[in-house]
């Protein structure tokens, strides 16, 4: 493997945190494990392919990591302390920016000590990334936390081709004018040769965004700047700005649970559930985005006016931990405890809860085994950048099984159009979607599972990032 602390890698991913995790282990010994989301899923294989480089923070705070190597690819942490964790991260990036970026579905908070945090972090990250990076190296900037690294970057380093992607929505205008650093973000981004959006909306709304902050962004860096569609020229520069949406590596899911032991384990998770007829299944990480309570009050308005059975129909709810040092997140998953605990006390049999709920991590063969168990998935985000959870159901019902009750809201339902589409402020609409995927003919779901399949085998996360490095032109 190419040794990149002395040559450099010609390939280099910035994101905020690496694909494994440091663990404290309760005898003080420290240990790596592969970190969640989907983020990791969907860059992990393609990087690996590419033999590069990963820059990003470790997971655990305080604490001073060497470069390591994993297999095909070396990562390289980016030490965070406890205080930077909480300016930083919990502070700007998910205090400030992630419901600014969700239609403000919570109030955003503006702190200028929020803010010296993200610039001195982002300013570390170009830093790392600058002295890990070859000549004309290819770097891929990844998502919200790292926005101002794209002109770092080209400060230090003006001989990489820079890449940025959004995983995130990126808002309307009128919103993201409320950000005291508008002007230092947008010029943050248009450091990268390419900045990408999930959606068109999106990349539309940057591109307005820089038009009108051109004044700005000339008086603080004495550089005019024009626009036309789909590009922003800056001094003697182009970026050019597009829409990518991202996918899974729909391939290898898809093989895994036709495999015998998810299908056993399958048919495992049905039997403790009671053998129902119809299992629910809602996966999600703990954030007020993703709609859970109001499929919770969905379900048991179902069952209290009898639309449904719960000796017939259980949920699972899986919902892993987030952001549990902050207290909105903290009273979010308090409220959504006591809403489970109210159907179960109410329509629960003595060894039977309707609603399982976990809050915790899950392997991916157990989170596969379930999505091959579940008869219907509820994704129903009130704003969601793509949503991967939603794509992954797909990929695993190879049989055509198995119905997909979709949030308007979230970016994947531009392309799984043949889903049971919702507008997740519609208690109504969400309660008669459940009611049409539970009761569904069979002949209707399997034509629209295998819609929805045609999409999700076809656009895999091998051709997301084929499209933006070919755009990139760094393929």
């Amino acid at each position: 493997m190419t040794d990149t602390t002395s040559t450099g890698a010609d390939f280099v991913v910035a994101a905020n945190r690496l694909p494994v995790d440091l663990e404290r282990l309760p005898d003080g010994t420290q240990q790596w494990k592969s970190s969640p989301g989907g983020l990791v899923a969907a860059l992990e294989p393609f990087l690996r392919s590419r033999r590069g480089a990963w820059v990003g923070w470790p997971g655990v705070p305080d604490v001073e990591v060497e470069p390591i190597t994993d297999g095909d690819m070396t990562l390289h942490p980016v030490p965070l302390s406890s205080a930077e964790l909480t300016d930083y991260y919990e502070g700007f990036a998910n205090a400030t920016l992630w419901p600014l970026y969700h239609d403000v579905v919570a109030p955003p908070m503006f702190h200028r000590h929020w803010w010296n945090a993200y610039v001195k972090i982002n300013v570390r990250f170009a830093a790392a990334t600058a002295k890990v990076a070859s000549e004309g190296a290819t770097v891929w900037v990844q998502d919200y936390q790292l926005q101002l690294v794209p002109q770092m970057l080209r400060g230090l380093r003006p001989d990489l081709r820079i890449g940025f992607f959004l995983h995130i929505p990126f808002p309307p205008v009128e919103l993201f004018m409320q950000l005291p650093w508008r002007a230092e973000l947008v010029h943050g981004l248009l450091g990268a040769d390419l900045v990408g959006f999930q959606l068109p909306g999106g990349a539309q709304n940057f591109l307005i965004l820089a038009r009108r902050l051109t004044g700005m962004l000339a008086t603080k860096s004495a550089v005019g700047m024009g626009t036309k569609p789909g590009q922003v020229t800056t001094g003697d520069r182009t970026v050019r700005v597009g829409a990518f949406p991202i996918s899974i590596d729909s391939t290898a899911l898809d093989k895994c649970a036709r495999s015998r032991p998810i299908r056993q384990r399958a048919a495992e998770i049905r039997k403790e559930l009671g053998n129902p007829a119809t299992i629910v299944l809602g996966v999600d990480r703990l954030d007020y985005t993703k709609g859970i309570d109001v499929r919770l009050r969905a379900l048991g308005e179902l069952y209290a006016e009898n639309r449904i059975s719960a000796h017939d129909v259980v949920m699972v709810q899986l919902a892993t931990p987030s952001r549990e040092r902050v207290e909105h997140y903290r009273r979010m998953r308090n409220h959504i405890e006591q809403a489970v605990s109210r159907i179960n006390g109410e329509f629960g049999r003595v060894g039977h809860p309707t609603v399982h709920y976990l809050h915790q991590s899950m392997p991916r063969n157990e989170l596969t085994a379930l999505f091959v168990a579940a008869d219907v998935m509820l994704v129903t985000p009130v704003r969601d950048g793509m949503n991967l959870v939603a794509k992954e159901y797909v990929a695993c019902r190879h049989d055509l099984s198995g119905t997909l009750v979709l949030s308007e809201f979230a970016g994947a339902a531009a392309e799984l159009t043949s889903a049971f589409l919702v507008n997740p402020h519609d208690l109504d609409g969400i309660k008669n979607a459940i009611e049409a995927a539970i009761t569904a003919d069979p002949a209707e779901g399997r034509r629209r599972m295998r819609a929805l399949r045609r999409q999700v085998m076809t656009h895999d996360v091998q051709r997301w990032a084929r499209s933006f490095l070919d755009a990139l032109g760094a393929s």
